[in-house]
């Protein structure tokens, strides 16, 4: 019998392809172009927006004679035995393959934000919490081990980075970010991507574009950036993502920019995504985003129109589940309102990732191989690492830090017993398990008050949980004072509940109207700060929040960002000195609640001046953090004149770091462009890179940035990419407002128009002198 040339795997990805396009009938191709949600629930709570009203009913089997594209979410929906989901997987998919004429199997994908979003499987911390790190090696590794362990039960695409910049801190899903810089987003997400690409797994890059701009920080809302700040903020973590991680598939966001959605929108998703960056991989909408274009931007009279906008535009898949890609779709080509071209292309790509996905293959077998182990030791191993280099040592002025082994200690707060308070909302406990109470987490997830305790056994802890995190009550103050006035030292563990849609205080849907730390938090470390006793504030967050209402009041302050099922060990490593803190702030944190939005990407009048009563300036900037031990800068090569190089040139400028203390730490140094004059207002420093460098006591290494003129380029008033002749500064700094030396350069010769194929990244080189 001869082997159809479809399933022949000498013959090119695209011709086997070609072949199998023109024996499939319209509805096997159309079959393609959509998922199916097994076992979403149509009441209740909901993990998608709107999740109840936009559910469409079909039957199994009628449906998967066609053939199926995509099975949405086998593991992340309801709890599962891992081993046992992944044999009910194989299952499925031998069902798909022996119902349909090509017996082509679906791409089951899932959510892995912050790790594997199923139960049993391992919480690591939340992406703020990557930035945090300023370690892209070490989240590379990390979603190395997603990509395994998704692979390990038959998964084939991950949801996951999140490459949005943080424009207005108060948007619940702040936590899913990482950061508010797009260097520093795009550098650590490529990362990211190159990690679980590297297992075969397709990274999903998401929400294209402009999502976290949504006005008012509400979720969805309208999105009202400018073109400059749509380019130069918003897109180039994308791009770099795209073209250093080699990611094969995006997300379009939910939002409209400037009245046009981006699941509608051809320039953002056919001109700029293929024709310009030259993407090849699959765009998929965001769950029911195709049917909001009828129901929620109301440009779609019907669900075949909605159907019709998004495939113009350019996505092929629609998620989570049949709607608009359905029977109102068909019935749109049957009847020649929308033509069958438009589905052509949108299989074309989707059988092309599977074809590189081996399935089409005919020797395919869904069976896992090997046992499943979603929470290995090595995993934990890895969560615990990346929690350690997270956490963020805002201030000690007192160098209350570490605590003395033997100390008495007050821990009072709302996240100090409760292991939930480590996780953020795509964690499977967090997202899922809030649905099904009787089920147990699945995994060890020690509280920072157990932590604490097993850290310095020898000292005496006592507890009061003092208040809610929501809830105004302040019933349990009393015991708060009792507990603290018979403490040396007390530890405020207070911050957030993550949840989703308004069940927390972050989280997809849950916005905030203004930085004040939630409920009764405020004032209950007011009345422990009343005390006189010592206290250490202790932030387990998803979003930064104002603390000038205590600056100068505390006697250290920590902050981490939902560290993951690890972090209770990593923050109480930080407070007892087993674990020098070498986290450093992915966002600012403001002095005052209100005042928003803000970030540190201001031009001269996003900062502070006299014509406005309302200082922006954050109590803690952008790349802020300290450490137990002492670094030096020394050694700088940058020069004291202004070196002249053309607007295509380049510059290396170097410096020595040494570690003076008496303790092995990392030091995080900082390059940021400052462009004095330029033809449109630009950002006073931006971030233009970074070198994590650890160090043993005495040690010293040299860090060399390789500048080019490209990173200096910025969208001009025409649209256009430009790097200007004239002034530029390079400052290397601690954070973007600690500055330690700064070399002045003077670019000659003609304004440069870039391309595409503009360098996105400054090179760094570390080299040990002794």
């Amino acid at each position: 019998m001869t082997t159809a040339p479809w399933r022949d795997p000498a013959l090119p990805a695209a011709a086997r392809v070609d072949d199998l396009l023109s024996r499939m009938t319209l509805e096997e191709k159309t079959a393609q172009l959509y998922g199916v949600w097994v076992g979403a629930t149509t009441d209740g709570d909901e993990v998608a927006p709107l999740q109840r009203e936009m559910t469409a009913d079909y039957d199994w089997e009628e449906l998967i004679s066609q053939g199926l594209g995509q099975l949405t979410r086998p593991f992340g929906t309801a709890p599962v035995d891992p081993a046992l989901g992944a044999q009910a997987l194989a299952r499925a998919q031998r069902r798909i393959t022996e119902a349909g004429r090509f017996g082509i199997p679906a791409i089951a994908h899932e959510e892995c934000l912050a790790g594997f979003t199923a139960w049993q499987a391992t919480a690591y911390p939340v992406p703020l919490a990557w930035g945090a790190t300023f370690d892209p090696a070490l989240v590379e590794e990390m979603a190395r081990r997603i990509g395994h362990d998704l692979r390990s039960v038959g998964v084939h695409q991950g949801l996951a980075p999140v490459l949005d910049v943080v424009r207005d801190p108060r948007w619940g899903r702040v936590e899913e970010t990482i950061g508010e810089d797009p260097y520093l987003v795009g550098t650590v997400a490529a990362a990211y991507v190159r990690g679980l690409e590297s297992t075969g797994i397709i990274a999903t890059l998401k929400h294209f574009a402009g999502y976290a701009s949504s006005a008012g920080a509400r979720n969805l809302a309208p999105v009202r950036a400018g073109i400059r700040e749509f380019a130069d903020v918003t897109l180039p973590p994308f791009e770099l993502a795209l073209r250093e991680g080699g990611a094969r598939s995006v997300m379009a966001a939910y939002t409209d920019t400037d009245g046009v959605p981006a699941s509608a929108d051809p320039t953002l998703l056919t001109e700029l995504l293929r024709e310009q960056w030259g993407f090849t991989g699959t765009v998929v909408a965001d769950y029911f985003g195709v049917g909001f274009l009828q129901t929620l931007h109301r440009v779609a009279g019907t669900e075949a129109e909605a159907a019709h906008a998004a495939l113009t535009a350019g996505i092929d898949v629609e998620l989570p589940t049949l709607k608009c890609y359905g029977k109102p779709l068909l019935e749109a080509v049957r009847t020649g309102e929308v033509p069958e071209s438009l589905i052509d292309r949108a299989a074309h790509r989707v059988l092309l990732q599977k074809c590189e996905l081996g399935l089409l293959d005919e020797g395919w077998e869904p069976e896992p191989t090997g046992a499943v182990n979603l929470d290995s030791a090595a995993n934990r191993a890895l969560a615990r690492r990346l929690a350690e280099e997270s956490v963020v040592l805002l201030d000690n002025p007192d160098v209350l830090l570490p605590l003395a082994p033997d100390t008495r200690i007050a821990v009072v707060g709302p996240r100090a017993a409760d292991a939930l308070a480590m996780l953020g909302c795509y964690s499977f406990p967090s997202h899922v398990l809030a649905h099904h109470p009787e089920v147990p987490t699945g995994i060890d997830i020690p509280t920072l008050l157990d932590s604490l305790r097993a850290e310095l056994p020898d000292a005496k802890v006592t507890f009061a949980e003092g208040c809610g995190v929501s809830d105004p009550d302040t019933a349990g103050f009393e015991e708060a004072v009792a507990r603290t006035a018979e403490a040396d030292v007390c530890v405020a563990v207070l911050g957030d509940r993550a949840g989703l849609f308004g069940r927390g205080t972050s989280g997809e849907g849950c916005d905030a109207t203004d930085l004040r730390l939630p409920g009764a938090q405020a004032e209950l470390l007011d009345t422990l700060v009343g005390t006189g006793v010592p206290v250490v504030l202790v932030l387990l967050t998803g979003r930064p929040y104002a603390l000038g209402r205590w600056d100068g009041r505390l006697a250290a302050v920590v902050q981490a960002f939902f560290p993951g099922e690890e972090g209770g060990p990593a923050v109480a490593g930080v407070l007892s000195g087993r674990v020098n803190p070498s986290g450093r702030l992915p966002v600012s944190i403001p002095r005052v609640p209100g005042g928003q939005p803000w970030t540190y990407l201001q031009p001269p009048l996003g900062l502070r001046v006299e014509v406005s009563n309302l200082d922006p300036t954050p109590l803690y900037p952008f790349g802020h953090g300290r450490a137990y031990t002492d670094f030096v800068w020394e050694d700088f090569t940058g020069g004291t004149e202004p070196a002249e190089i053309g607007t295509d040139g380049s510059y290396d400028l170097s410096l020595t770091v040494r570690n003076a203390g008496d303790r092995t730490g990392a030091e995080v140094v900082q390059l940021y462009l400052h462009d004095p004059v330029a033809s449109v207002t630009r950002p006073d420093v931006r971030l233009i890179g970074y070198q994590r460098v650890e160090l043993a006591p005495g040690e010293t290494s040299r860090v060399t940035f390789r500048f080019h003129t490209d990173l200096s380029a910025f969208t001009d008033r025409s649209g256009r990419r430009v790097v200007e002749p004239g002034a530029l500064e390079l400052r290397l700094a601690a954070s973007s407002a600690d500055v330690r030396h700064t070399a002045r350069l003077r670019l000659t010769g003609p304004l440069r128009v870039l391309g595409p194929d503009r360098r996105l990244r400054c090179g760094t080189e570390v080299s040990g002198v002794a």
